[in-house]
């Protein structure tokens, strides 16, 4: 397999990117920065081998629609984040491990196995509401909506806190 080659400047230009995105919604990346770079440095190599940022810690297979949940951020970071107090591959982390109170450490992996993972619902394939497998929150403030088991700590769009949330669906 060809080496794929990533300058130092193209990681510093995505960190600061992804600083940037992160804090404006609410996340917070990895405070070790050499890790956090490593981590980019995945990414962008899986973006130019694939042509998405798949997680670099997991295995992707090389097809978009099979690998849609473990495109970063993964569908899997929210619920790590306030289980464990950082995703999968700890490229987003806790407020409690920014500020040093807590550190990152291994988690289990939440993606089901390959033959157990659901399939991504097509647009015209209909649903009836009552069947998701989660609940939709509802941002009181902005309307934001977010299927998951509890509602986020922060709402990413206008980052009101966790009790603004209400139960949808």
């Amino acid at each position: 397999m060809e080496e794929i080659i990533i300058s130092p400047e193209e990681i510093k230009q995505v960190y600061q990117k992804l600083f940037r995105e992160a804090e404006a919604g609410g996340y917070h990346l990895n405070p070790d920065i050499e890790f956090t770079k490593d981590l980019i440095q995945g990414l962008l190599v899986n973006e130019k081998r694939y042509g998405y940022w798949a997680c670099p810690c997991r295995l992707a297979s090389g097809g978009k629609e099979e690998d849609l949940d473990i495109i970063c951020p993964c569908d899997y970071r929210d619920a790590d984040i306030t289980a464990y107090d950082a995703c999968y591959c700890a490229l987003y982390v806790s407020q409690e491990i920014v500020e040093g109170k807590k550190k990152a450490h291994p988690i289990p992996e939440r993606r089901p196995p390959k033959g157990q993972r659901k399939p991504v619902l097509q647009p015209e394939s209909p649903r009836n509401i009552s069947s998701l497998p989660l609940p939709v929150w509802r941002c009181k403030v902005c309307g934001y909506l977010c299927g998951r088991e509890n509602p986020p700590e922060n709402c990413p769009i206008c980052k009101a806190k966790k009790e603004r949330f209400e139960r949808f669906i």
